[in-house]
């Protein structure tokens, strides 16, 4: 249980740092929660600088991204460890329990992914209002399933390509992400990452509740024309 607890408080905190708030305050001075939409995110940032808001893209996918890379390191750093030290049955013996450990590694790394987009989503630092969780969820989930990934970037740029609208590009890209990843058997074998791709992807859905909102009542603004 111990293990599970940390892996989600770190990915968590990490996930809460509000990169593209702090950007903005340092470099322009200003609270990028009272421009545009409101949000901390990339789309957002980038209204004020667009420098700013490819930054905030790479820094929050990356704070998505190292949490499940070092989940998987430690994992995989203890086997080996235990494999060099040793004997030849035993060794043998740990070929035998090699997929219960495995799936144990990406149980933990799945906490870690959906943990750090729960983190950008509702962050502490700023009263639990953060971002829409899209870039995080992309940076937490590319190391474990990236041809699911691949689908879900394949996805969101033919919906913006065809209809112009950044927020049904990610809705859309988010919906399918899990069902891309077990098609294509993109989950390691491991159920439970399934369940947390899917509560990954309702979460990033759920805090586009106003833009759905707008795309039902045609007031959704387009790619260009100041999306919100």
């Amino acid at each position: 249980m111990i293990p599970y607890l940390l892996t989600a408080a770190f990915s968590y905190l990490s996930g809460s740092i509000p990169f593209g708030y702090l950007l903005v305050r340092i470099f322009r001075g200003e609270d990028i929660r009272k421009t545009g939409s409101g949000n901390i995110g990339a789309t957002n940032v980038a209204r004020k600088s667009p420098a700013l808001g490819i930054l905030t893209l790479l820094l929050d996918a990356l704070k998505g991204l190292v949490p499940v890379m070092l989940t998987l390191w430690c994992s995989h750093t203890g086997i080996h460890a235990s494999i060099l030290s040793a004997t030849p049955a035993q060794v043998e013996a740990a070929r035998t329990l090699a997929h219960p450990h495995v799936e144990h590694t990406f149980l933990l790394a799945s906490i870690a992914a959906f943990f750090a987009i729960v983190g950008h989503v509702f962050p502490i630092w700023l009263h639990f209002h953060g971002g829409k969780g899209v870039a995080t969820g992309l940076g937490a989930w590319i190391g474990l399933a990236p041809r699911g990934v691949l689908v879900m970037v394949i996805v969101f740029i033919l919906v913006v390509a065809v209809f112009r609208y950044i927020s049904l590009g990610s809705i859309t890209a988010a919906a399918i992400f899990p069902l891309a990843a077990r098609i294509l058997h993109d989950y390691h074998e491991t159920p439970p990452m399934l369940w947390f791709m899917a509560a990954s992807s309702l979460l990033i859905i759920s805090k586009h509740h106003a833009n759905i909102q707008r795309l039902f009542r045609g007031t959704e603004a387009r790619f260009g024309a100041g999306q919100k």
